[in-house]
């Protein structure tokens, strides 16, 4: 007896039904897929803006450097503010592995205004620090315009802004005149901002020649900035105490800037990873709404299927055809969800200016949990199309 040969669907012919039973209602399947492309846009953004940021974070530490260590004075055994002694720059120089230091001094009860006519009272809370010359060079520093305090300048009562100071103040040029401790000076630069040492942002920096004429500075600075080889980070960091203040090293506090960065950059991660939760919310909001388009389609089918068996196909076909239908469901959603997030975190880079870093293992990883998720979504709905009766259904 001859056997009847076996039924079978080519896989062109699975791909072409399921194709077929999404254009057959096209806004349902448009706005299903548009729940899964937003849940993976988020993703796909989350993590290009978390690796865009990382690249930026490491490229700025690269040009900053991570060899800058700051001296401040702690307290004193009986609480009171202690003070660092006139010679500490020229002390932390003589420290094997030091390449450079600077310092400066904050100036107390001394108020900036734009000219003389503003409210005593509206201070906009600038701080006065008295600047060593090599300040710049030691912290990174770099002036937006202008020049920095030199040997023609020191003399006279001239004044660099930092960045948010020159932006509380309006003055974009130089030559601008201010009002400091209620004497005129020269705006005779302004600042970029300063990543290492922010505190410069918010002051107006002045010659120690013109501190010590001007407002009775007697020398003591109140931070010391200092630059050593990355080798020697960790020795000069446990000396730094004792030759600041040997009397006192307890009464010295030493710091790295780039810790504060890096612990900025932790922050920013983390707040990354709620995202990356609330992006993978939204993915399985998606799936659940292909699962549930996925059974209505069922049942409103349930006629084609039944006429589908009653002329040869199988459990497995029908099978075959709705679980297809469900992963390409998804996987136009993922591929419009992995480019969506590709174009925002190209964005969003671009306007803040970093670096775009995005690999393309994650567009693929994107694409692959989208089809995952639609072989998990119709998989309930296709096995129930499966064992729908073929009378049954052509008589629903």
């Amino acid at each position: 007896m001859r056997q009847v040969p076996r039924s079978r669907l080519l896989g062109r012919d699975v791909l072409r039904l399921g194709g077929a039973g999404l254009r057959s209602r096209p806004m349902r399947a448009i706005l299903s897929a548009v729940g899964i492309a937003i849940g993976i846009a988020a993703m796909v953004a989350v993590v290009g803006i978390s690796s865009s940021s990382q690249a930026e974070f490491a490229r700025q530490l690269s040009q900053l450097g991570t060899n800058l260590l700051t001296v401040s004075p702690g307290r004193t055994l009986s609480g009171r503010d202690a003070m660092l002694p006139p010679e500490a720059v020229k002390q932390v120089r003589r420290i094997p592995g030091v390449l450079s230091a600077s310092s400066v001094a904050a100036l107390t009860d001394l108020a900036v205004y734009r000219n003389e006519f503003v409210d005593p009272r509206n201070t906009n809370g600038i701080g006065v620090l008295a600047a060593d010359r090599d300040l710049l060079a030691v912290t990174g520093g770099r002036l937006a315009t202008g020049l920095w305090h030199d040997e023609a300048t020191a003399e006279f009562p001239a004044a660099v802004l930092g960045a948010d100071v020159a932006a509380r103040l309006a003055i974009t040029e130089i030559g601008s005149q201010i009002v400091i401790g209620g004497q005129s000076f020269t705006v005779i630069g302004i600042l970029d901002p300063v990543p290492l040492a922010p505190e410069l942002d918010g002051s107006a920096l002045i010659s120690e020649e013109i501190a010590a004429a001007r407002f009775g500075y007697t020398g003591h600075p109140t931070t010391v900035y200092e630059r050593s080889t990355d080798e020697s980070v960790a020795a000069v960091r446990e000396l730094l105490p004792a030759t600041v203040n040997p009397a006192a090293p307890e009464e010295v506090d030493v710091s790295r800037p780039s810790d504060a960065l890096a612990a900025k950059y932790a922050a920013d991660t983390t707040f990354a990873g709620l995202l990356l939760g609330l992006g993978s919310v939204a993915l399985l909001v998606g799936g659940v709404g292909v699962a549930n388009t996925m059974i209505i389609s069922v049942l409103e089918r349930r006629r084609e299927i039944g006429l589908r068996r009653a002329l040869g196909a199988t459990r497995a076909h029908i099978r075959k055809q709705f679980l297809t239908e469900a992963v390409l469901l998804t996987l136009v959603g993922g591929i419009g969800g992995a480019l969506l997030g590709l174009a925002v975190t190209a964005v969003f880079a671009a306007v803040n200016g970093w670096l775009f870093a995005l690999s393309p293992l994650v567009l693929v990883a994107a694409v692959t949990v989208t089809v995952v998720i639609g072989a998990v979504a119709g998989l309930y709905p296709s096995i129930r199309a499966a064992r729908t009766h073929p009378t049954a259904a052509l008589n629903s």
